[in-house]
């Protein structure tokens, strides 16, 4: 961490302060002799001092501000070689969800989430797919945050690809996740596997002894489950609920025992902190390559500007007294 300043030669801006002390103080010498001659008593100094001081903050406040001081930040970037990780997105219908016509849905907040996910392991490659009745990759791991965000909010939407079958009661499929491992979303070398599904769990009946033969088979896949629900959502046209979607009850139960089945875990949208941890837990520590650095910078101008202020406010509050 540094501090440079942008035009150093601004801070001689602070030798302005010099114009109103010079003529305070041939103001004060004239005013020294009118009291002398009707022989007036000389003010309290502390006035003077007081107003001698805020001038002089002032002035360097202002200085320093025209010298563009910033604090520039490196960081070294480092990315696990051993470790990848998938955000598998419910993109069914349902994920349209929501408590009333103008609060988030469920595919939004679940978005949310997975930014918060994302950004508590940073030097994990971070892959993303979508789930119907049907997992599908739009994002294999990749290190840039960029690349991740711009797929998140361009990629991914309702029904983005659309289900096999329209006449389905329930369009999701958590079965479909063992697509992620039997066809290779994940690179041979990558020892620590991690699958955060943030879904509705309203699904078609799950087969979850499969499902777990499946991911628990060495290299280990670790599962997290996020419950992206509330049981009073529903799926506006409008300002107006569509009468043929109720929310699912059983879909806590078709998590908790997808999760006990895979040796996962399961949370409600309100635990992603909890799932956070989890995933950090999961992931553990492994061997890194440092892949760049980034630079920073915060700029201060702006603070030491709004500074100067201060001093002035406070000298003309006091003349006003």
């Amino acid at each position: 961490m540094n501090l440079v300043f942008l035009t150093p030669g601004g801070v001689l801006l602070t030798l302005g302060v010099l114009i109103p002390l010079v003529a305070l103080f041939f103001v004060r010498r004239r005013a020294g002799r009118v009291r002398s001659a009707l022989g007036l008593d000389e003010p309290r100094r502390l006035g003077l001092v007081f107003g001698i001081l805020s001038l002089l903050a002032a002035g360097t406040f202002l200085g320093l501000a025209a010298a563009q001081p910033v604090i520039e930040r490196t960081t070294t970037l480092e990315t696990r070689t051993d470790a990848e990780a998938f955000i598998v997105l419910d993109v069914s219908r349902s994920m349209l969800a929501r408590r009333s016509p103008r609060s988030a849905t469920r595919i939004e907040r679940a978005k949310t989430a997975a930014r918060t996910l994302r950004a508590a392991l940073p030097e994990v490659r971070f892959g993303i797919a979508s789930l119907t009745d049907r997992a599908l990759p739009h994002l294999f791991p990749s290190i840039d945050h960029d690349v991740f965000e711009s797929t998140l909010t361009r990629s991914l939407g309702i029904e983005q690809p659309p289900p096999r079958s329209s006449l389905a009661t329930n369009a999701t499929s958590l079965d479909a996740l063992a697509t992620i491992r039997t066809q290779r979303y994940f690179m041979p070398k990558s020892r620590k596997r991690l699958l955060i599904v943030l879904t509705d769990g309203e699904s078609q009946p799950v087969s979850a002894a499969r499902l777990a033969s499946v991911l628990r088979r060495p290299p280990v896949t670790d599962v997290v489950l996020v419950h992206v629900w509330h049981a009073d959502e529903r799926v506006y046209s409008g300002d107006a609920p569509e009468p043929q979607y109720r929310p699912d009850p059983s879909s806590s139960l078709v998590l908790d025992g997808l999760a006990r089945a895979v040796s996962g875990d399961v949370y409600a949208e309100s635990e992603i902190g909890a799932a956070t941890t989890k995933a950090r837990e999961l992931i553990g520590s492994g061997p890194t390559v440092v892949r760049g650095e980034r630079s920073g910078q915060v700029p201060l101008a702006p603070y030491l500007a709004a500074a100067a202020l201060a001093p002035l406010a406070l000298l003309l509050w006091r003349r006003d007294r």
